[in-house]
C-alpha cells in the first residue's frame, strides 16, 4: 500500500509522520539503472540522466528509516500544527521510496482560481508545492539510491555531502609541489578556486594509481594538446602554472579529458566523463 509521509524539524523521538495514505505523490521512476552514473562530483549529467550510489544501505549517510522494513503502523499522524516543520516528503511507493526535501518557497496561502465546469474562488489556504519529479529515489531490492543533485539532498542525507570532496590546503599544497608543476606570478594555494580543489582531489587520487613511464607519459599528452595554453619545459619536465585556468586544463589532462575526433581530426575537451564499461 502506497504511503505519503513527511520528517519534520527539530530533535524528538519520534521525526516522521504519516501524511496519506493509498496515495502516490510521484509517477514511477522506471530506470535501466546499469545508465545511471556512478556519483562524480566533476561529471556534468544529461537531462535524462540520474548519478547513482550503489549499497547505499551500507552508507555511513543512509538513514535509518531506509535500513528497516517499513510498517506504515510504527508512524503516527501528521498534526495541523507540524504542517510548517516539515523537512522533507518521502513516498513509499511498492518497496521503493521517492524523497523530496521541502523548503519555504514551497509552501503556499493564497487565493486562487479553480477552473473545473465553472471558474471558482478558493480562499487561501495552506498548500504544499509537489514537484514533478523526486529529488531522490532509494529502490530498495536493488539497494541503490539515484539523484541528481546532491546540494539538494545532503539536508536529508546527512553526512553525504563527503562525497563532495574538495581537497584540503595540505593536499592543495601537496598537489602544487608534485615535480611536474612551477609556480609562477605569484600563484599560491590561496589562488586556487573550489572547482579546482575538488578536481586536485580526484587528480591526486588518479595520479597514485599511475606507474612512472604513465605519469611521464602523461606529460606529454597534457602537451601535446595544451601547448597554446600552457608553458611546459620539456628538459625539466615542468608545467609553468601562473593562473587558476591553466591549473584547470593540467587538471583536465591528468584525467585524460582532452580527445581527437577520428573523423576530421577535430580536437576537443571532455566536460564530463563516463566508463562504458
Amino acid at each position: 500500500m502506497d504511503q505519503v509521509l513527511a520528517r519534520v524539524k527539530g530533535k524528538r523521538k519520534k521525526q516522521h509522520f504519516k501524511l496519506i495514505s493509498d496515495e502516490a505523490l510521484f509517477d514511477a521512476v522506471a530506470i535501466d539503472l546499469n545508465s545511471c552514473v556512478a556519483y562524480n562530483p566533476d561529471h556534468n549529467l544529461d537531462e535524462d540522466s540520474w548519478f547513482k550510489i550503489d549499497q547505499f544501505s551500507q552508507q555511513a549517510f543512509c538513514i535509518d528509516l531506509l535500513k528497516k522494513d517499513f510498517d506504515s503502523k510504527d508512524f503516527d499522524d501528521l498534526t495541523k500544527d507540524q504542517f510548517s516543520q516539515i523537512a522533507y516528503l518521502f513516498s513509499v511507493q511498492g518497496d521503493d521510496f521517492y524523497f523530496q526535501k521541502i523548503t519555504p518557497r514551497l509552501f503556499i496561502k493564497r487565493k486562487t482560481l479553480v477552473f473545473g465546469e465553472a471558474a471558482q474562488l478558493e480562499e487561501s489556504e495552506n498548500r504544499l508545492v509537489v514537484n514533478p519529479t523526486p529529488d531522490a529515489v532509494y529502490f530498495k531490492k536493488s539497494d541503490t539510491l539515484i539523484f541528481r543533485n546532491l546540494a539538494t539532498i545532503s539536508s536529508i542525507f546527512k553526512g553525504i555531502d563527503e562525497l563532495y570532496k574538495e581537497a584540503t590546503n595540505d593536499e592543495v599544497g601537496q598537489f602544487l609541489d608534485e615535480s611536474f608543476i612551477e609556480l609562477a606570478n605569484d600563484y599560491d594555494i590561496g589562488k586556487v578556486s573550489k572547482p579546482n580543489r575538488k578536481r586536485i582531489a580526484l587528480a591526486m587520487a588518479t595520479l597514485a594509481s599511475m606507474s612512472d613511464d604513465e605519469k611521464s607519459n602523461m606529460l606529454g599528452y597534457v602537451n601535446d594538446y595544451c601547448h597554446e595554453k600552457l608553458k611546459f619545459d620539456g628538459q625539466n619536465k615542468k608545467f609553468e602554472i601562473s593562473t587558476d585556468d591553466e591549473l584547470k586544463f593540467l587538471l583536465y589532462g591528468i584525467e585524460q579529458r582532452f580527445y581527437t575526433t577520428p573523423f576530421g581530426r577535430e580536437k576537443r575537451i571532455a566536460n564530463s566523463v563516463q566508463p562504458l564499461d
